[in-house]
């Protein structure tokens, strides 16, 4: 059986499940409206290779909110976008990303993890296929319940330009 892993392709906003070198599934994202970069802060999408340190919200809803990696028990509607207006919204899972390039998206300054990089669901599905996140790859709901069931801890990343 061949190895399965994500590309995100940050040009045309796609990230790809590949068995091998087989597409097995193909999906929209949306990344960091500030380009590509791994600073700390930067709001930027980082590249290079990682891999997924962590699963959040296996069996949560569709639409259920995280926040510092918890559900927060609700569910994302108009009116609690409304009265949270500063909400970086964070929906239905969380598939957290480490990088693995010392130097590059590892330690220091540009440690993907310590960064709260993660690939989840948001509440702008209309925008998604657009550059708009602050660092993190957004997805619509339904693809990240089905992109989670396709990976597990350790499914290694590919993030270029």
């Amino acid at each position: 059986m061949r190895e399965r892993w994500l590309r995100i392709d940050l040009a045309a906003q796609q990230l790809q499940v590949l068995d091998g070198d087989r597409t097995a599934a193909s999906f929209a994202v949306s990344t960091s409206a500030k380009g590509a970069g791994e600073r700390s802060a930067s709001e930027q999408t980082p590249r290079g290779a990682h891999e997924v340190r962590a699963l959040i919200g296996d069996g949560a809803p569709c639409g259920a909110v995280f926040v510092a990696r918890q559900a927060t028990g609700e569910i994302c509607t108009p009116e609690l976008r409304a009265a949270h207006p500063e909400r970086d919204w964070i929906l239905s899972r969380v598939i957290w990303l480490s990088g693995l390039e010392e130097g590059r998206n590892r330690g220091g300054d540009v440690d993907t993890y310590e960064r709260y990089i993660y690939i989840h669901g948001t509440p702008d599905e209309e925008l998604v296929g657009e550059a708009r996140s602050h660092g993190c790859i957004r997805m619509r709901n339904a693809d990240v319940i089905t992109l989670f069931a396709m990976v597990e801890i350790g499914t290694r990343v590919w993030i270029d330009e």
